[in-house]
């Protein structure tokens, strides 16, 4: 008997010394937050107090449906009252009418990455441009206090707080210093409780910092997009990112293992090292048969990763770059389309200043080249909306024209579905319900 009760205890001892069979990881399941995504300038916007009624405009919603011609949109305060056709509902005898016969009307413009803090002017540029919406994806709060001062109309202000970085930051004026994942929950925190809308990490951060970080926004309800590029992009979305900033944050993770870490190498040496390696980075990728490509875009799309590309900063054409530049940017534009098309959520951020757009234009330059990476029109104008409220969180009260939702939309004389170009004849801006003066 007691050889048995021996025998016994010696094969519970061994099962539960046997490894456990391999599960391959499952994506980070994010959970809906019930927090409250306001701008920080929510309060400061005035709110409409009259009934505005647009007439017979061409009504492209948001939502990627078909356009509805000759729509009635009426706007009570600052909300959306009605959406349909001119037929079915009567104007109020007191209401503003707009007459939008022949023009269109799209819901207000969302930049998800624009650096015009230290420039007042800028922000009251970009909505005078259609941009009612605007997330700076690294800067101080306080260094937008001149353009909510002006006395100026100004976007929707969704602001992160400084980049959050490791010695030495890329950015000295613009970051927040952290040793270890424990600052990294201390910083989230700190921004949250200012106001923050989003974290946004930078690319010296390890991949524990990442994942700190993330999980301690996703406590208060707010998400982390990052500015990857020498962190590899798998580990990161895989620590829980709800989005990548730059197309260049993608091209370690498409190297070998020795190349990214020569690139890591010179760029942790110089932080400039990144000007022309991120090209040579991108010139040397096949994108049209590239494994890591494919796996990278599915893991994207698994784990709902919003991707802000910001293609026209990173922009050469012949009269601006060499070959290696050239062909580097093409590659971008390619991940971009394959990333599309198998299902990511990429959206439209501008990065205010680019080489191939006037002051004020690089929003628009920037969905010219997402429809040049294979988006549709009507696929960019919904990354310029609805998506993009989505990666804000704030789809539920604004993004599209829908009944109930906030009053921001924009009226243009031309139509963007025949030529991108016409989101360059923005002729009215509603925000919040009030007809913008500029």
């Amino acid at each position: 008997m007691k050889f048995l009760s021996k025998y016994l205890i010696y094969l519970l001892l061994v099962g539960s010394c046997a490894p456990s069979p391999k599960t391959e990881q499952a994506p980070i399941q994010k959970k809906a937050s019930t927090h409250t995504i306001y701008a920080l300038n929510a309060n400061e916007i005035r709110k409409g107090e009259e009934t505005i009624a647009i007439v017979g405009a061409t009504l492209i919603d948001g939502t990627g449906v078909a356009p509805i011609e000759n729509s009635l949109v009426i706007i009570k305060n600052d909300k959306i009252d009605f959406v349909g056709m001119v037929d079915e509902r009567k104007v109020e005898d007191d209401a503003t009418v707009i007459d939008a016969q022949g023009k269109t009307l799209l819901p207000g413009l969302i930049d998800a990455h624009f650096h015009g803090g230290e420039n007042a002017e800028m922000s009251t540029l970009f909505l005078k441009k259609g941009v009612t919406s605007v997330r700076d994806p690294g800067a101080w709060n306080a260094s937008y206090d001149s353009a909510r001062n002006s006395g100026r109309p100004i976007p929707r202000l969704f602001l992160t707080g400084p980049h959050i970085d490791v010695y030495p930051p890329a950015y000295p004026k613009n970051s927040y210093l952290i040793q270890d994942a424990e600052e990294g929950r201390i910083a989230v925190n700190r921004f949250a409780d200012e106001g923050a809308t989003a974290i946004k990490a930078y690319f010296r951060l390890s991949t524990e910092m990442i994942a700190a970080i993330c999980d301690e926004a996703h406590k208060r309800g707010i998400p982390v997009t990052a500015h990857l590029e020498i962190t590899n992009a798998i580990d990161a979305v895989k620590a829980g990112l709800d989005g990548v900033e730059h197309v260049t944050s993608f091209g370690t993770a498409l190297l070998s293992l020795e190349e990214a870490e020569i690139y890591k190498n010179k760029v942790m040496a110089d932080n400039a090292a990144r000007r022309s390696g991120r090209y040579e980075v991108w010139n040397g990728l096949d994108m049209d048969n590239n494994p890591l490509a494919d796996s990278l875009v599915q893991l994207l799309v698994e784990h709902k990763t919003f991707v802000s590309p910001t293609l026209a900063i990173f922009e050469r054409q012949s009269d601006r770059g060499d070959s290696v530049t050239v062909n580097g940017f093409k590659n971008m534009l390619k991940f971009v389309g394959k990333a599309y098309k198998a299902g990511a959520k990429v959206v439209v951020g501008s990065h205010t200043w680019v080489p191939y757009a006037d002051s004020g234009d690089a929003y628009y330059r920037e969905m010219e080249l997402l429809h040049k990476a294979g988006l549709s029109n009507m696929q960019t104008i919904v990354a310029a909306t609805l998506e993009n409220a989505r990666f804000f969180r704030i789809d539920s009260r604004l993004g599209s024209i829908e009944k109930g939702k906030i009053a921001d939309l924009i009226l243009l004389k031309e139509n963007p579905l025949e030529n991108l170009e016409a989101m360059k004849t923005v002729e009215q801006v509603i925000l919040n319900g009030v007809l913008c003066e500029f």
